[in-house]
């Protein structure tokens, strides 16, 4: 008997096989980067692993769906191991089990026999157990592949999704609130690497801010080793916020603000080869994120798309994954948060008079800060 880890993935499972073994393969790639050292092999629709394997971090990486701890026998030793198995695991302490069979390759037999046949013999060894297949105490499950037997009684959710890498690099723009971490989450289980990037803005914000966005890239870091949060530093909106107020046009301030942080996260995402830029918009939040003033910021992201996988989100739902992941309480710790938000913001700006009003703006001709 061998002990082993059985690792098992969905989507992956429905793509053509050139596109299948080149996932299955950042699969594993991204596996051993949480888990240096271990043995990897793969069979269509499974992976097993040898050596010191860590379920807490086998939970978050992307691409895996589930996975159990094995007992790994030949086919002739199951009758035999069998009782010994199920008395290590407890079958003595409940009072109804099932049997879960799954069979691949062939043989003379079908899975449902051998089903009845090692529930009659778990029966045999504890006469006071009953069986139910709908509702079990317990669950004996049994995977026969080819001559090989693989026996295990837990399965172990894992985060899913498709593995980080296969869909490409994405830049997030992360403020360190609740919403963008989740964004650039989501788009990490959609098989998105990301590259966290945080536009201070001199004057409004102070350290505070930067450090709480630091500490939720860390949390995302234990779903995609290695990330950092890019800091880039632009003095545009003290130089912006101050003709608009002399213009009387402070109520657009959040937005000419976002608008270069676009811009810069497309200048960004364009040197690194990014494909788009991710956001934690939800539609109608927050003043900035109504349907007209979403027309006026996706403007100044024209040479690559903007993601918004929260946008259909209420603030009860986002918050939910939040906790979920782990970035919640970094999210909601305290900082100083933005000083130049006007008293009452615009809604419904026009993207024909933002424009005019940018061409006016001395400080539009500020170069980017990349």
């Amino acid at each position: 008997m061998k002990k082993q880890w059985l690792v098992r993935y969905s989507e992956i499972f429905l793509k053509s096989d050139p596109v299948r073994r080149q996932w299955e393969n950042v699969l594993i790639t991204n596996i051993l980067e949480v888990m240096p050292g271990i043995h990897v092999r793969n069979e269509r629709g499974r992976i097993w692993l040898d050596g010191d394997v860590k379920p807490d971090l086998l939970k978050k990486v992307f691409g895996i769906v589930s996975f159990s701890e094995v007992e790994h026998i030949k086919l002739d030793e199951i009758e035999s191991f069998l009782p010994d198995y199920c008395h290590r695991h407890g079958l003595d302490k409940v009072k109804t089990f099932a049997v879960r069979m799954k069979r691949v390759g062939k043989h003379t037999f079908s899975s449902n026999d051998k089903a009845i046949e090692y529930g009659n013999l778990i029966r045999g060894e504890f006469p006071h157990l009953r069986v139910n297949l709908a509702t079990p105490d317990k669950e004996i499950h049994i995977e026969i592949r080819a001559n090989e037997a693989y026996l295990y009684d837990t399965v172990t959710k894992a985060v899913g999704g498709l593995p980080i890498g296969v869909e490409g690099t994405l830049v997030a723009l992360v403020s360190g609130g609740i919403d963008s971490p989740v964004a650039a989450w989501m788009m990490m289980k959609r098989g998105c690497r990301i590259l966290p990037v945080f536009v201070a803005l001199d004057t409004f914000l102070d350290e505070t801010t930067i450090a709480r966005a630091e500490r939720v890239v860390e949390v995302l870091a234990q779903y995609q080793p290695g990330i950092k949060l890019t800091v880039i530093r632009d003095s545009y909106l003290a130089a912006a916020k101050q003709e608009l107020v002399r213009r009387h046009l402070e109520k657009y301030t959040c937005l000419f603000c976002k608008r270069r942080m676009y811009r810069v996260a497309t200048a960004f995402a364009v040197q690194a080869g990014a494909k788009g830029i991710v956001t934690g918009e939800s539609l109608g939040q927050v003043a900035s994120q109504t349907l007209d003033n979403l027309v006026v910021l996706t403007d100044a992201a024209s040479v690559v798309p903007i993601h918004r996988p929260l946008i259909g989100f209420d603030k009860e739902e986002t918050m939910k994954i939040a906790r979920e992941i782990g970035t919640f309480s970094e999210s909601t710790s305290k900082a100083s948060g933005c000083k130049a938000v006007p008293s009452g913001p615009s809604t419904k700006a026009k993207l024909s008079m933002i424009l005019e009003i940018e061409e006016k703006l001395e400080a539009t001709k500020m170069p980017l800060p990349v």
